[in-house]
């Protein structure tokens, strides 16, 4: 009986198996049909198609006596940077109120102070880090309780655009429709109202385009200024309507009926010939969501898990101060331990035991004065500092245009910096003990604290700053002469006057020098001398500093602080390189 069970076994296998061939009767038909299956599943896959609009809801808050405010919540939140909260203050009083509004969220704290006057009905925006998703937003007034409303944001992972309209002037402009529930869309949209737009440009910076659905005089002129910075600096902006003459809005557009511009570091693209084309504008604007990568990414900390040197993505630190002397650590633990037990045996030999209980805690003591010295004497107390960034000089109205990325260690926490309105602070995708009080008032002013004690930090930077910074050229004997007046030592660089191709000499800010001509075209590596690391941050923000050099126009590289505005900060420089792009001023005689 025992051996016959084996070929029982093999009889039910085989008719188990013969009953799932395809064809055979009451057998079943996975074989047979699992091509047709996997084209089922991808004709099943959602092709992208449409928009999907992210509708904002108004709540109240609870407030008593004259004030009266609102807030817009389900908002997008950005790719990077910060979500803009709208807050609508209406203030039914004869007297003026001053009122702090503050978000609440996770331990950090993002407020901003202003006075609403008598009758008067005022739109605000606080704005708060991208890596947020909800928070409570209070209402403080002299003379009333505290008013509070929680809210949540939408954090759809898509190409994310900021319309400057409405959902009609949306559609006629792109030629999209709302994408079906289960249809994956092409882009998220959120709308905003173009008369009370945002003045800041941290406002625009995250989102992957804005789009401006809405005729040009509909546009308040300090929002187009603001646009224009968001263009200059790395954005992507996108008019349906572009004014008649796109030049007085955008000055350094080269031709103003293109249909896609380079702008500075960023991009403007007109819908003009799209409009006859097929897929048409809304897929336009598409492309443009999917170019755009951000022109700085600062590195954050690895996850907590992978703790080491590297930071994430395997990135390297851009300051040696960061890096631990595990080396020195290791030699300094080894003789420790040579002294305490070789040492202590020898010392326990010769002059009893009590000598060593005496001479170990002794030894330890001074280890651990030494390592204290250390610390004081080599590291201090200063803030060291790496510090990289990309200019383009706007001589004609005196403004520099500058990405900027930022390494730090700081031995003593260093508590606040200031930002003004036309520069954005980028941390990396997921900071690590990010500032906890932000003020937006005039401005960022970020507080408790921008730097912790004995960590290291990267933040990245985009501004337009008032600059006169210039490098001036005259011809003499035969060469060029130049002046350095960009504000820093230069180190090097490329000037093309006449024809010709120029190297910049080394020379201390406020020199002159002679110019060497070249003749072989130089590299775009050798042109920005930056190395892997800081070069891998930029993306492809180096884009407008190697494109060909028209006549008239250098590229230098630069020592110092840089143009951005955390330049004010007193650190320690470790390493420092601005690479600078301008129009040369040619000095006469």
């Amino acid at each position: 009986m025992v051996s016959r069970a084996p070929w029982a076994f093999a009889v039910l296998l085989g008719a188990l198996l013969w009953t799932g061939l395809p064809g055979v009767p009451g057998g079943t038909a996975a074989f047979a049909t699992s091509p047709p299956k996997a084209v089922e599943v991808r004709e099943a896959e959602p092709q992208a198609s449409g928009y999907r609009e992210v509708v904002e809801t108004v709540e109240n808050l609870p407030t008593k006596g004259d004030l009266k405010a609102t807030v817009r919540v389900v908002t997008l939140v950005p790719n990077r940077g910060f979500t803009p909260i709208q807050v609508t203050v209406h203030n039914n009083g004869g007297q003026p109120r001053p009122v702090r509004l503050s978000i609440h969220s996770q331990g950090r704290i993002m407020e901003r102070s202003l006075e609403v006057g008598p009758r008067e009905r005022t739109v605000t925006w606080l704005l708060m880090p991208a890596d947020l998703q909800s928070g409570t937003l209070n209402l403080d007034s002299p003379g009333m309780d505290t008013a509070s409303r929680g809210f949540y944001l939408d954090g759809y992972r898509g190409a994310r655009v900021m319309v400057l309209g409405d959902v009609k002037s949306f559609e006629a402009a792109t030629g999209l429709s709302r994408a079906p529930e289960n249809n994956e869309p092409l882009v998220a949209t959120r709308f905003v109202e173009p008369r009370t737009a945002p003045r800041e440009l941290a406002a625009y910076a995250g989102y992957d385009a804005v789009l401006v659905a809405v005729p040009a005089d509909q546009v308040p002129d300090d929002v187009w200024a603001v646009l224009e910075t968001f263009a200059v600096t790395g954005g992507r902006l996108v008019l349906d309507q572009p004014p008649a003459n796109p030049r007085l809005r955008f000055p350094l557009l080269q031709d103003e009926k293109a249909e896609l511009s380079p702008y500075g570091f960023g991009f403007v693209r007109q819908f003009r010939d799209c409009r006859k084309q097929t897929p048409g504008c809304g897929f336009r604007l598409w492309e443009d969501t999917e170019r755009s990568p951000a022109v700085v990414e600062p590195a954050g900390p690895p996850p907590r898990w992978e703790r080491h040197d590297l930071l994430s993505d395997g990135r390297l630190p851009l300051l040696s101060s960061a890096r631990a002397p595990v080396g020195r650590f290791l030699l300094l633990i080894f003789l420790f331990v040579l002294a305490v037990g070789p040492g202590g045996w020898m010392l326990a030999r010769r002059k009893g035991p009590l000598a060593v209980l005496i001479a170990v805690p002794t030894l330890a003591v001074l280890t651990s004065l030494g390592l204290v010295a250390w610390s004081v004497l080599v590291d201090g107390f200063s803030l060291h500092a790496a510090r990289y960034s990309l200019t383009l000089l706007d001589r004609e109205r005196s403004r520099a245009v500058t990405v900027g990325l930022n390494a730090w260690y700081a031995n003593l926490a260093e508590e606040s910096v200031r930002m003004p309105a036309s520069s954005v602070l980028l941390a990396p995708t997921a900071p690590e003990d990010p500032p906890r009080f932000l003020d937006w008032t005039n401005g960022l002013v970020v507080k408790n604290s921008f730097l912790p004690s004995r960590s290291y930090r990267e933040w990245g930077e985009v501004a337009v700053v008032p600059s006169r910074a210039r490098l001036t050229a005259r011809k003499a004997d035969g060469g060029v002469r130049v002046q350095n007046a960009l504000g820093a030592p230069l180190k090097g660089g490329m000037l093309k006057l006449d024809g010709q191709f120029w190297d910049l000499p080394e020379l201390a800010d406020g020199a002159e020098g002679l110019a060497t001509p070249r003749e072989a075209k130089v590299g775009d590596e050798d042109l920005l001398g930056l190395d892997h690391e800081p070069r891998m941050r930029f993306q492809d923000a180096v884009t407008p500093l190697v494109r060909e050099l028209e006549d008239g126009t250098f590229v230098a590289r630069l020592g110092g602080r840089g143009f951005s505005p955390t330049a004010v900060l007193d650190v320690e420089l470790e390493a420092a390189l601005h690479v600078v792009r301008g129009q040369v001023e040619e000095a006469r005689r």
